[in-house]
């Protein structure tokens, strides 16, 4: 159909309306190389665009290729939003798209980071967090009974702390710690995670800001524990309200004993050697206790068993631990199983490692809440992702999960996910080479090396530069290294 009368042109828009526009030509599952890898552990349809709203416009950055760029990106701890847009940028022109687009027009695709930016800004964080408690509730139903301990199931609680850059908006929601002068410091978040023992997933977390004590953020985390579950925690978390909270929900507890609880062993019942039976009474409610509102529905009393071990590794002092749990039966749990199970506890510290330092999020890069609240979302996404695919190898090879190496599993799936992209349209070779990276990841298996101790300590020494002391406005620096001023 012709669009312009021979006379009269101008009245052509009248008569026949507007140009249809050509339809923007979007990133599907061209650019999403992750797919290959992640794919089959993402329920379908969920990254699906809406029917209404901001993402359901016919847009370049749909949300499916927008979440697997942030999914690249919290992969790739040193990959800035330039880099995510230069792959773009690379997918456009290898496909011809930049060809068949006119010079100038809205079909071109710029090299500027806007449109993604706006593009993460825009996808919900409601359908994030549905993913993420999505995977944690694949792992958790895929664990195997071989895989409890004493057929129960154990969830570690424990919390961390996170650093971002330093801009107002940040500041206002997680101020930096008052000992640290303005504008020296960095903003601090506070997390409490709650983890599964078995397949290392993330369940639940909870954030607040460096005044929200770990206690209080606790109660954040809760719903992920079920009826008969163990929670496994250190003496921080040893409380009377949070014990008592969780045996009206069927939940028991192992945790260390808090040092302000009294530990005579001459009181009390006598189980065993190193074994004992108390009651604690409950205290009136303070004005800061995380489980005020719990306070009045608490038992008077709980029967609390203490169990007394020492660990002993040669060249260190022996140390002697305590244990308050709320599995009584001497029999069916003995102590020299609440001794190791309690052992066990330090997995959440390689868990949070994994997170922090493999996965690089122990400094945040989003600069404001909104943003941060997303990545921090991304980065669980990402952990439970990984852990999706190395329990899948493990239990298809019949190895260990504990034993299988975080680090080498994530290095084998970012590469092996441009091969199994370049499969795409061959199920048979994908399968094929789905199966290689699965073995792959359980044959590298870390040593046992139980009680390994390694200090704390850089052995390369740090560039001799000054440490900021005041605003960078303000500061000055002299041509000596080791002294240093700022102007006021």
């Amino acid at each position: 159909m012709r669009f312009k009368t021979p006379f009269f042109s101008a009245f052509g828009p009248l008569l026949f309306g507007r140009r249809p526009h050509r339809k923007l030509p979007v990133i599907e599952e061209d650019f999403g190389q992750l797919a290959g890898v992640f794919g089959g552990h993402l329920p379908k349809g969920a990254l699906a665009a809406a029917k209404s709203g901001a993402t359901s416009r016919n847009r370049l950055f749909t949300v499916r290729a927008t979440f697997w760029a942030f999914l690249f990106q919290v992969l790739s701890p040193t990959c800035a939003c330039r880099e995510v847009v230069r792959k773009f940028q690379a997918w456009w022109h290898g496909s011809g798209k930049s060809r068949k687009a006119r010079k100038g027009s809205k079909e071109q695709m710029s090299a500027s980071t806007s449109a993604y930016c706006q593009a993460r800004a825009r996808m919900p964080l409601s359908v994030l967090g549905k993913l993420f408690a999505m995977l944690a509730a694949t792992l958790e139903r895929r664990i195997l009974d071989r895989e409890r301990w004493l057929g129960r199931r154990v969830k570690m609680l424990d919390g961390t702390g996170l650093s971002m850059p330093d801009t107002r908006k940040n500041q206002q929601r997680w101020p930096q710690p008052k000992g640290q002068k303005p504008g020296c410091g960095f903003p601090l978040l506070r997390m409490v995670g709650l983890f599964c023992l078995s397949s290392g997933a993330m369940l639940r977390y909870a954030f607040g800001n460096q005044h929200n004590q770990e206690n209080h953020l606790a109660r954040g985390v809760l719903d992920g524990l079920e009826k008969d579950d163990v929670l496994l925690a250190d003496r921080g978390f040893c409380s009377f309200g949070l014990i008592g909270v969780m045996l009206a929900r069927a939940v028991d507890c192992v945790m260390r004993l808090h040092q302000a609880r009294p530990r005579d062993f001459r009181q009390g019942k006598r189980l065993g050697k190193n074994d004992r039976l108390v009651s604690w009474r409950k205290s009136p409610s303070r004005k800061n206790d995380p489980w005020a509102s719990e306070h009045a529905a608490l038992p008077a009393m709980l029967s609390i068993r203490l169990v007394r071990f020492r660990v002993e590794v040669p060249g260190f002092r022996t140390e002697e631990i305590i244990l308050a749990t709320t599995l009584l039966d001497p029999q069916k749990y003995p102590a020299a199983a609440l001794a190791e199970l309690y052992r066990a506890r330090w997995n959440i510290e390689l868990r949070y490692r994994e997170i922090k330092t493999t996965m690089g999020a122990e400094v945040l890069r989003c600069k404001s809440p909104a943003m941060i609240e997303k990545e921090l979302c991304m980065n669980a996404i990402g952990y439970n992702l990984i852990r999706c695919v190395m329990q899948e190898a493990a239990q298809r090879h019949h190895v260990e999960l504990g034993r299988m190496s975080f680090k080498g599993s994530l290095d084998a799936m970012r590469h092996f996910a441009d091969t199994l992209h370049a499969a795409t349209g061959k199920p048979r070779r994908q399968t094929r080479l789905y199966d290689e990276l699965l073995a792959i990841i359980a044959s590298d298996q870390l040593p046992l090396r139980p009680d390994r101790n390694e200090p704390r300590a850089r052995k390369r020494r740090p560039k001799p530069y000054q440490l900021l002391t005041k605003p960078r406005h303000k500061m000055r620096v002299v041509s000596h290294r080791n002294r240093y001023r700022a102007d006021d």
